[in-house]
C-alpha cells in the first residue's frame, strides 16, 4: 500500500496503549507530532492552530524527558499536578493535555466533515468544526482570531489534491476510526479528576 501523508501517524497511534489500555506518554505525543505536517497543507489558515498543538506538544515532552520512568504513562503528569495542586495553572501539563486534545477533537471534527460533505467549502467545514468543539472553550480574542484565521482557508480541491487526492480517503479514515477513541479516552480521564471544563482565559 503507498504511503499517504498519514501513514506516519497510522503507524504512531498502533504503539500508543500498552495491552492493559494504559496511555503512553511518548507515543501519544509522536502520534500528534505526525499530525503537524498534516495541518501544514492548510497553509496560514491553521497556523494558529499548529503553533498551539506544537506549543502543548513541546510542554508534555519536555516534562516526560525530565523523568521518562515516572512519566511513561501520560496520566501521571496530570496526577502529579493534581496532588501538588498545580493541574489548573495556565502553564500546566494538564492544561497542555487538555488543549492538544481540544485542539485534536477540532481536527478530527474538520476530517470527518471533509469526508462526509463533499459539498461544502473548506470555510464551511472548518466554522462547523470549530462550533462543535474549540468555539465554547475560546474567550472573544481566540474566537476573533480564529474567524479571521478561517477566512484564509484553502480551496477545498486543492486542499485534497494536496493531500493524495482519493487515495487518502482510506487513510483518513482509519486515522479517525483509531486516533478518536485516544482523545475520547483523554477527556474521560480529566473529567474524572474534574479538569476537562477549562476555559481560555
Amino acid at each position: 500500500m503507498s504511503e499517504t501523508v498519514f501513514t506516519p501517524a497510522l503507524e504512531g497511534i498502533k504503539l500508543v496503549k500498552t495491552e492493559d489500555g494504559e496511555m503512553l506518554a511518548k507515543p501519544f505525543l509522536d502520534a500528534c507530532k505526525h499530525i503537524l505536517p498534516v495541518i501544514d497543507k492548510f497553509g496560514a489558515s491553521m497556523a494558529l492552530v499548529k503553533s498551539d498543538i506544537g506549543g502543548n506538544i513541546t510542554r508534555l515532552e519536555n516534562n516526560y524527558n525530565s523523568d521518562p520512568v515516572k512519566f511513561n504513562y501520560l496520566y501521571n503528569m496530570v496526577q502529579v499536578e493534581v496532588e501538588t495542586q498545580t493541574a489548573k495553572g495556565s502553564s500546566s501539563c494538564t492544561n497542555g493535555l487538555l488543549w492538544l486534545t481540544r485542539a485534536m477533537d477540532f481536527l478530527v471534527e474538520l476530517f470527518l466533515n471533509l469526508l462526509e460533505h463533499p459539498d461544502w467549502s473548506m470555510s464551511q467545514a472548518c466554522t462547523d468544526s470549530y462550533s462543535k468543539t474549540l468555539k465554547k472553550w475560546h474567550g472573544w480574542l481566540a474566537s476573533s482570531s480564529f474567524s479571521v484565521a478561517m477566512k484564509l482557508a484553502p480551496d477545498r480541491k486543492k486542499f485534497m489534491e494536496v493531500l493524495g487526492g482519493d487515495a487518502v480517503k482510506s487513510d483518513l479514515e482509519s486515522f479517525l476510526t483509531t486516533f478518536t477513541p485516544l482523545l475520547q479516552q483523554n477527556h474521560k480521564f480529566l473529567a474524572r479528576v474534574g479538569l476537562d471544563d477549562m476555559k481560555a482565559s
